[in-house]
């Protein structure tokens, strides 16, 4: 109770000096200067009053004062390693891709497949109609029989050396060709039915049954959903930031689904429309979840930095002048206080920042609470988290 009595004088004497407006005081300009005078004479005197007995009663009742401390938590700072990537918008492309096609022209009689029907290399898909071809076949025997006729006759005038040797040499190319020709029409009639080259998934069915089938136009195109790639247009000023061979990372948005991938691909030129060049990038997709067209986001890294430390971007604040600083904990006389500390920063990423000066590692950085602190503030921390600093 002993301090209590000193602090009553005090809020009487404050009250006293309050009674009477201000009005009633000295009217002239020199009186009301020497009146402003005496009373910050009075407020210094108080100040000084105050912090006295904010001592005295801090040294009576320390868990007082431990409690007006502002509450604060801190963690160690840590040296690391810094990398940044830069975020490229993609899309899954099948690497894997193949039109099933027929060698020969006829009418399609069955189609065996649907589209997403899962297909093995070398099934079945479609029966041709080549009715057409063995109808060519036949007369292709007919002119042969001909052919061979005229030709036997030849040779046995030419071998009693009668006739011109230019019959004779007509007459036998005349069925050396025919037997080619029927040669090629009895191979284009093993065509009539059409086998997948390779397996996976039927994308797209493009002809049905009763249309006709052309060589080299698809009939069915297929799908290998577990050899894909993700392409991007990558801007050409990180032409140096991307190599042959090495891995990037790939998210996928839609399946909140990332996975590791190798650059297969640099694109050889730059498109000069939008200043890009393309890069690809294998991936795997063994649930079948990855379909073609699917966006994805391929991170590039195009820095990297070896020990370095490295904050929360958060705790880095910003005086009106443009200067950074934060609050680290320092020791005094008085416990703990709050000191702020000046520093330069250099590359962000995911939330993390590199601080070029000011900070070496070791420091204890005031993390919750280092909002709204004033310089020198003494501080209680609450608890110790663990260090801070992660790869980027």
């Amino acid at each position: 109770m002993k301090y209590l009595i000193p602090l009553l004088a005090l809020v009487f004497f404050l009250g006293a000096c309050g009674q009477g407006p201000v009005s009633e005081g000295p009217a002239s300009l020199e009186e009301k200067r020497a009146l402003l005078k005496d009373k910050q004479a009075q407020l210094k005197e108080l100040n000084s009053q105050i912090t006295q007995l904010e001592k005295e009663i801090a040294e009576m009742d320390p868990k007082s004062s431990e409690k007006a401390r502002r509450l604060v938590t801190t963690a160690p700072v840590g040296r690391t390693d810094f990398q940044h990537y830069v975020e490229i918008q993609g899309s899954v492309k099948a690497d894997d891709y193949v039109d099933v096609t027929s060698e020969t022209a006829g009418r399609i009689l069955r189609l065996t497949v649907d589209e997403g029907d899962q297909v093995r290399a070398g099934q079945l898909i479609a029966e041709l109609d080549l009715e057409q071809l063995q109808k060519q076949i036949d007369e292709v025997h007919k002119s042969l029989e001909l052919a061979n006729t005229v030709y036997e006759r030849q040779k046995r005038l030419w071998e009693k050396n009668i006739g011109s040797e230019i019959q004779y040499l007509e007459a036998k190319n005349s069925k050396e060709r025919l037997e080619k020709s029927l040669e090629t029409l009895k191979y284009q009639l093993t065509k009539s039915e059409v086998h997948a080259p390779a397996a996976g998934v039927v994308e797209r069915v493009a002809l049905q049954a009763g249309e006709l089938a052309m060589p080299g136009a698809p009939i069915v195109q297929i799908l290998n959903p577990r050899k894909l790639k993700v392409t991007a247009a990558v801007p050409e000023t990180y032409l140096r930031a991307v190599r042959r061979g090495e891995r990037v990372r790939v998210e996928f948005p839609a399946l909140n689904l990332e996975q590791d991938a190798r650059v297969s691909l640099i694109g050889t030129s730059i498109d000069p429309a939008n200043r890009t060049f393309e890069v690809e990038a294998d991936i795997q997709s063994e649930n079948g979840l990855l379909k073609p067209n699917l966006l994805a986001v391929m991170y590039i890294k195009d820095d990297e930095q070896k020990d370095v430390v490295s904050i929360p971007l958060e705790m880095v604040q910003q005086e009106v002048s443009g200067k950074d600083y934060v609050y680290i904990k320092a020791e005094g006389k008085d416990g703990p206080f709050a000191k702020k500390v000046y520093v330069k920063t250099g590359e962000s990423y995911n939330g993390n920042i590199v601080i070029r000066e000011g900070l070496r590692g070791g420091e204890e950085l005031i993390m919750q609470g280092a909002r709204g602190l004033a310089e020198n503030e003494l501080i209680r921390v609450q608890n110790e988290d663990a260090q801070i600093g992660q790869n980027g």
